[in-house]
């Protein structure tokens, strides 16, 4: 494992990798996991050919700050984040500290909901594309003459199917039911809106529009806890407020800026992903470090 600023690959001999997902690797310690959080970024579900300086440790510790605080509303798998106790909980990873150290958490293991939990406040992104062409989200109909970027009047729960690779795709509650049955169909819906409506309210007193969010949920045994990661520049778009003005695209403090600039460039959003400009990587690194500093009051 090269210790670099910018890290995108892992290797841990002897631990099993369990998952490498477009930012995160899942290691198998028996009976928990480790995360670690690359500084890999991704964009319309290709993974860029660099990746942006800091960006793991910014969203593994803007993860545990939510979970930390969501506690009241619903149980994590988190069980960890200090590098000593990971490295207590298997002595494998001594050799790795200076770079797990940051960008790693120790997790409950749980077996993941087979869908993506996605709450809407605001009109914005694939949900603006849908509402623009068949005047819904999901199923659910909306008012008629939205702008882009326009605050819903209640947050929308709006589900997707999960993807290893490729694009989720947007489907209705109703075909989530059919998926996990309706009594976790409404839990997971309850918890989703009730995280989203508190974290919202919190991250507007520090000037920040929380505009949309996703979330993932798993079972340890009968119960079902939030996963993953919770509530970071790259699960959510997170919007300046003293900024806002519905009508178009927002500035913003997550990837939308890659976004923004990818779809500037003759490129069939395949992979394998372009090389982002230096300037670019350095102002997304901005971007996610202001939005650390502002929701925690922490430097990094």
């Amino acid at each position: 494992m090269e210790n670099t600023k910018t890290i995108l690959t892992f290797d841990i001999p002897g631990v099993p990798l369990l998952k490498q997902g477009k930012v995160r690797n899942v290691y198998d310690l028996g009976d928990k996991l480790l995360f670690v959080v690359s500084d890999r970024i991704s964009a319309f579900d290709v993974i860029m050919s660099n990746g942006i300086p800091d960006k793991g440790r910014i969203l593994n510790n803007i993860s545990a700050f939510w979970f930390e605080f969501m506690k009241d509303v619903v149980d994590n798998h988190m069980i960890t984040i200090d590098i000593d106790q990971i490295i207590s909980a298997d002595s494998r990873l001594e050799g790795f500290r200076s770079e797990l150290e940051g960008r790693s958490m120790l997790v409950e293991k749980a077996q993941p909901m087979p869908v993506e939990c996605i709450v809407r406040g605001y009109i914005s992104g694939s949900g603006w594309k849908d509402y623009q062409s068949t005047g819904e989200i999901s199923g659910i109909k909306l008012p008629e003459g939205l702008k882009q970027s326009d605050k819903l009047e209640e947050p929308i729960f709006t589900p997707s199917t999960k993807a290893d690779t490729g694009h989720d795709i947007n489907i209705s509650q109703d075909e989530m039911k059919d998926t996990v049955g309706e009594d976790v169909f409404e839990f997971l819906k309850t918890k989703s809106v009730e995280i989203y409506s508190k974290a919202r309210e919190y991250a507007g007193s520090k000037g920040i529009i929380i505009a949309d969010t996703k979330f993932e949920f798993g079972k340890v045994e009968d119960k079902i806890i939030l996963i993953d990661e919770a509530l970071t520049p790259d699960s959510s778009r997170f919007w300046p407020a003293e900024d806002y003005q519905p009508g178009g695209s927002q500035k913003s403090f997550d990837k939308q800026f890659v976004r923004d600039y990818l779809e500037t460039l003759d490129w069939d959003k395949t992979p394998p992903g372009p090389v982002l400009p230096e300037k670019i990587a350095e102002k997304t690194r901005e971007k996610y470090l202001q939005a650390y500093k502002i929701l925690t009051g922490k430097e990094l």
